[in-house]
């Protein structure tokens, strides 16, 4: 079934694809230590597999940092296992879960791991000296995504100041930052989500499964639908049910929710996302969704 309707809708995605190759070789000839941070969403994917061409036939010269939050799906668990087994010793997994035992919080009062996971990526950041770290961070994801430029400037601290941004107009890049400063770049923030599915589609890139319509047990709390597990499950409160759901987004299991949904191939979901009204993190994702200020305020903390 052919996807595109005209020549002008896979023109866009091969510019989109051309502009995140500039930026990343911009990124390799102006900086020393970059890394990309690997969630194993489709963002990321969609990255490491820019990165591939941007180098090719080389290999990739960066390094790719995953932080686990030891909530993880399953799903994606696996799927970057497999990364993870092509990249060898150029991919590295760091752990929230050795944050909190190294700062000796109680497991117990740790719901949702966003403030713990920015530690993590602050100490892997020092720990390997990056000064660049590469993210799948797209404008249309939430309100504070748009105020996001694509060289993203951090201090000592790994904070975020909107107000400190450099201009980059005609699309030059200046990345001079001083000692232990860091920059956050993303090479697809002129990207769409639909833009996303239509290039993995086109590309032919595989992902974690959870993204494709499934059965799923499912746990009904507060109008919001939570993939289940023993922990976020209260039996006096919970409704469960069996749902066939797909996933738009993939973070931690008990603050991301899936969506009802048939579409079960990349064709049917770029058909769905056509459709589609509601934001990718602010409908899916109950911290994001708890105040419009929520991603700000994480990001001016040194979250990704």
């Amino acid at each position: 079934m052919k996807l595109f309707k005209d020549t002008s809708d896979e023109k866009n995605i091969k510019y989109l694809e051309s502009e995140s190759i500039n930026i990343i070789r911009e990124v390799a000839s102006q900086c020393n230590n970059p890394v990309l941070l690997f969630s194993g969403g489709k963002d990321s994917i969609v990255l490491l597999k820019i990165l591939e061409k941007s180098f090719w036939p080389n290999s990739i010269p960066f390094k790719v940092l995953h932080i686990d939050t030891g909530f993880n799906f399953k799903e994606v668990i696996f799927f970057r296992n497999k990364i993870k087994n092509k990249l060898k010793e150029n991919f590295i997994i760091r752990n929230v879960e050795d944050t909190i035992k190294k700062n000796g919080l109680i497991k117990s009062e740790i719901l949702n791991r966003n403030k713990i996971q920015s530690i993590t990526l602050l100490e892997a950041i020092k720990e390997f000296n990056f000064d660049v770290c590469l993210g799948g961070a797209r404008r249309d994801e939430e309100k504070s995504r748009a105020k996001e430029r694509i060289f993203s400037f951090r201090d000592k601290l790994g904070r975020w100041n909107p107000k400190k941004q450099r201009p980059e107009l005609w699309n030059l890049y200046n990345s001079k930052i001083k000692k232990k400063e860091n920059i956050r770049i993303f090479p697809i923030s002129n990207w769409t989500e639909l833009d996303i599915w239509k290039y993995i589609y086109y590309e032919k890139i595989n992902i974690p499964s959870i993204y494709l319509a499934h059965k799923r047990k499912i746990i009904i709390k507060n109008g919001s639908l939570i993939s289940y597990k023993k922990k976020n499950y209260n039996k006096n409160k919970d409704i469960i049910k069996n749902i066939t759901v797909r996933f738009r987004t993939v973070g931690d299991i008990n603050c991301t929710c899936p969506i009802i949904s048939n579409a079960n191939t990349l064709y049917k979901i770029i058909k769905e996302t056509l459709i589609l009204r509601s934001t990718e993190r602010g409908f899916t994702r109950i911290d994001d969704s708890i105040s419009e200020s929520a991603m700000e305020k994480r990001k001016k903390e040194g979250y990704f």
